[in-house]
């Protein structure tokens, strides 16, 4: 995952977005994805369902055409079809528009608390979301120092070979947990990488009696990581805060700091924690 020079860390995927091959204008994936676009913004300009011909006629489309790609589209939940015929906006965009603005206003609030961070351990500080199986990193604060960890913005890494990632499981159910071994099979890094579905639920138990999780060179062999979960007002876990260096130069001592600015960075959001009396954390 992480390629190592003389300087810094750097992720391989700095490296692979050189290698994509460009895709034709001209190409058919392409001009589909133009007509999909074309029929959500003529959707969004009114606020009551829209019938398929006056769809067809504000996207510049046949009515075949429209009516295939709004009923792919309404099986993705993008649109939905009203009793009465028409076609409106699906739930799904209403989610996905809600996750956008959620990664916008958490990198907001997060930058001054991660620059605080990264001056207090003088390592890098990361700012991760979930996407699927995986963490994207969205933001960071890179270490003022030559030899360093350093991951890319919108490089990806499995949740279990992460810290944030396993404490992001650990926001999970068990038979989520069981979905997602069966449905990645875990893939291994290193030597260290975690590789059963009892190692994993181990590693989850530890990670929320703790609040925090560790990345014990899971990854990528010399580098550890200390990471904790960001909530927002309704309380849902919104991205994951973590610290990334050399193995060697990782402190104990930064966990207080790191779950510090995790509170920090929810409290922005409007996260207040529930208040528990008289009982300690669930298991796995």
């Amino acid at each position: 995952m992480f390629k190592r020079s003389s300087a810094c860390y750097i992720s391989q995927c700095e490296y692979q977005f050189h290698c994509t091959k460009a895709m034709s204008p001209k190409s058919s994936s392409i001009q589909v994805i133009d007509r999909v676009a074309r029929l959500l913004d003529a959707i969004a300009r009114h606020e009551e369902p829209v019938g398929l011909k006056a769809l067809a006629a504000g996207a510049d489309l046949h009515s075949s055409t429209a009516f295939r790609i709004l009923g792919a589209l309404a099986e993705h939940g993008f649109v939905e079809k009203a009793e009465a015929g028409g076609y409106r906006l699906g739930g799904r965009l209403v989610d996905l528009g809600g996750r956008a603005s959620a990664r916008v206003d958490v990198r907001q609030e997060a930058r001054e608390i991660m620059e605080a961070l990264r001056d207090q351990v003088g390592e890098t500080v990361n700012l991760t979301i979930r996407e699927g199986d995986e963490v994207v990193y969205v933001e960071r604060v890179v270490a003022r120092r030559m030899m360093r960890v350093e991951q890319v913005i919108g490089s990806r890494a499995p949740l279990h070979l992460t810290a944030v990632g396993k404490a992001m499981l650990g926001e999970m159910s068990a038979r989520e947990v069981r979905d997602y071994v069966k449905r990645t099979g875990m893939p291994h890094y290193t030597v260290h990488s975690i590789r059963s579905h009892s190692g994993l639920q181990k590693s989850i138990r530890v990670a929320r009696e703790q609040g925090y999780a560790l990345d014990n060179e899971e990854a990528e062999i010399g580098v550890g990581c200390i990471g904790v979960i960001i909530h927002d007002g309704h309380g849902s876990m919104v991205a994951g805060l973590s610290v990334s260096c050399p193995i060697e130069r990782r402190q104990t001592a930064w966990i207080g700091l790191v779950k510090k600015a995790g509170e920090q960075i929810s409290k922005r959001l409007g996260y207040r924690p529930a208040k528990v009396s008289g009982a300690k954390g669930c298991g796995a």
